[in-house]
């Protein structure tokens, strides 16, 4: 039996995917949008233009909240400026902040990767085992493969999951590094969508 879904008239696609972003709690690619609101290709091919157009709206009406390329889709996000009432409503302050140490390990991470566990405590000068264990469980962190070096240690590097919770479209798009980590050369990273080599170990 054939799919006899129509997509949404024009004038109402808009509205149907700022629902189905609304209703989303992680990014969604143009495709899988297109796939579910049933459209041609030539719609999905606008939705970029369609999302800016949104954008606009947003701006013009003093909307707290963009479409933003995250992690190889789109996700509605609140601006920055209200990210500390947000997280006082959400009690998420306390639960799921990073310490500074946490935050350094993982810029590292970031703009180093991949990169060894030897190779970051070199550079921040400290033991970091505990921090890429606590990054790994909150999946900031992965384990891309093994070094072709003595004794094979573990490469690390950022995820998808960190992609969206920095609100970042790739890894290309971190800011520069500046003066904020000069001690830090910047690496090749790895697409964090490709999969793990080295998933289960958490130890080098």
């Amino acid at each position: 039996m054939s799919d006899t879904t129509m997509a949404p008239p024009t004038d109402q696609l808009a509205a149907t995917l700022e629902a189905v972003l609304l209703a989303c709690d992680k990014p969604l690619s143009a495709g899988k949008i297109g796939e579910a609101l049933n459209l041609e290709e030539e719609e999905v091919a606008q939705l970029s233009d369609l999302i800016a157009g949104l954008n606009e709206q947003y701006e013009d009406t003093g909307r707290s909240f963009r479409i933003e390329s995250v992690a190889g889709g789109y996700r509605m996000l609140t601006l920055e400026r209200f990210a500390p009432a947000v997280a006082a409503v959400r009690g998420l302050r306390s639960e799921k902040s990073l310490s500074r140490a946490a935050l350094e390990t993982l810029a590292i991470v970031a703009y180093r990767q991949p990169v060894t566990r030897a190779q970051l405590e070199a550079i921040r000068g400290a033991s970091s085992g505990e921090l890429l264990r606590s990054l790994l469980e909150r999946k900031l962190v992965r384990i891309t493969g093994r070094a072709e070096e003595l004794g094979r240690p573990m490469l690390y590097g950022t995820t998808k999951q960190f992609l969206e919770a920095f609100g970042l479209a790739t890894i290309q798009d971190l800011p520069p590094i500046g003066d904020l980590f000069p001690q830090i050369t910047p690496g090749h990273a790895n697409d964090p969508n490709e999969p793990a080599e080295e998933t289960q170990e958490t130890n080098s």
